[in-house]
């Protein structure tokens, strides 16, 4: 059993970014935020899924080049090998639950890609 607080752990960019409360054995489990403005790189996942479940905010996604505007409360699922891009464009702190399954050290691939809109 683990029991960790959101508190506990860091953003990767110190106020932003992901933060991971859970990584492996079977699973990774963290929070994203996004301030607004800021992107978070393409990249598709070759075994995991990802899904987010938004808490506040809004958040622009392209997945394989099909674009998205999520909401509060949305649940979004990305099977692997889908190109996916976050980007915040609205005037407030984006920030949801993130979850990757199965566990795998290294499945991240980022890609140059470039939004057409």
């Amino acid at each position: 059993m683990t029991i960790i607080n959101e508190n506990e752990r860091e953003y990767r960019f110190t106020d932003s970014g992901p933060k991971y409360l859970l990584k492996g054995p079977r699973m990774n489990f963290g929070i994203v935020v996004l301030k607004p403005g800021q992107d978070f790189a393409a990249h598709y996942h070759n075994i995991m899924e990802e899904n987010f479940f938004i808490l506040e905010g809004e958040l622009e996604i392209h997945i394989d080049h099909e674009v998205f505007t999520c909401k509060k409360g949305d649940f979004i699922h990305v099977e692997p090998k889908k190109i996916h891009y976050l980007i915040n464009k609205g005037n407030t702190d984006f920030k949801a639950a993130f979850m990757l399954s199965p566990y795998q050290e290294k499945d991240k691939v980022e890609v140059d890609y470039k939004p057409n809109v």
